[in-house]
């Protein structure tokens, strides 16, 4: 873990932004949007279920306003909408990545959420679509701030359901699949093979594996310049860095 913590620190970033989904703690069926991005000073964190059955800390995350302003004008200047909250809390896809990778806590963050729980959901190409047009944002941001990308995804996963305390994930093979395809940037062999349908036989969790697909749309077709994976008990994690000017000295 230390290792993939340093592929972020070599980076040098002064702001991030975060790629994850709300887990329908904040967003329920009665205003789901599809993507979201958060636009306040300042960002609650960690929700009370979180601190009791994760033992995750409360936290206050630091906003970027002007990252995020110009991001919203200019994704619907491209074509990308995105629904705004200033009173958005974050949950464990802003708070576990930042925990792990900067603990310090100590950067500005722009939280992009989308939604993979509640039908209907957005298809596979527009997440890629959007990892995309999130790249083309942060490249012409006319700033001189270093900005850094961070995303949370689910390989096969099952969530209350009898594949849940399996041994490994729901479906191995479509896990090693993923892997693949991110860690050699093959955007069009997974837009090939990768479905609404075909996520949710895996486990009903598996459709988070579409914000990996979102940041392999922020990468383009590079291939990562860290791979890392851990298989669990009911679920493998993985690990993706990419540096789009060659690896930092």
């Amino acid at each position: 873990m230390e290792a993939y913590r340093q592929t972020l620190a070599r980076a040098r970033p002064d702001v991030l932004v975060m790629v994850g989904s709300d887990h329908l703690h904040q967003l329920w069926l009665d205003n789901m949007p599809q993507f979201l991005a958060g636009e306040a000073p300042f960002y609650d964190a960690t929700y009370h279920n979180e601190e009791r059955e994760l033992g995750l800390p409360r936290m206050l995350l630091r906003g970027h306003e002007e990252l995020s302003a110009y991001m919203l004008r200019h994704g619907i200047d491209q074509g990308f909408g995105l629904a705004f909250s200033n009173q958005l809390r974050a949950d464990h896809s802003i708070t576990c990545p930042i925990l792990t990778l900067r603990p310090q806590n100590d950067l500005p963050v722009v939280p992009v959420y989308t939604n993979i729980f509640a039908p209907p959901l957005p298809h596979p190409e527009r997440f890629v679509a959007l990892g995309r047009t999130i790249r083309e944002l942060v490249d012409a941001w006319p700033s001189t701030l270093r900005v850094a990308v961070v995303g949370t995804g689910h390989l096969s996963l099952e969530l209350g359901g009898p594949r849940q305390l399996g041994p490994h994930g729901p479906d191995p093979e479509l896990d090693a699949k993923a892997v693949g395809w991110i860690a050699n940037g093959d955007i069009d062999g997974c837009l090939a093979e990768v479905s609404l349908d075909s996520l949710h036989a895996p486990g009903n969790a598996t459709h988070g594996f579409m914000d990996f697909m979102l940041m392999m749309g922020v990468a383009g077709y590079a291939k990562a310049d860290h791979v890392g994976h851990l298989d669990l008990f009911h679920t493998m994690e993985a690990y993706f860095t990419w540096y789009p000017g060659g690896q930092p000295q």
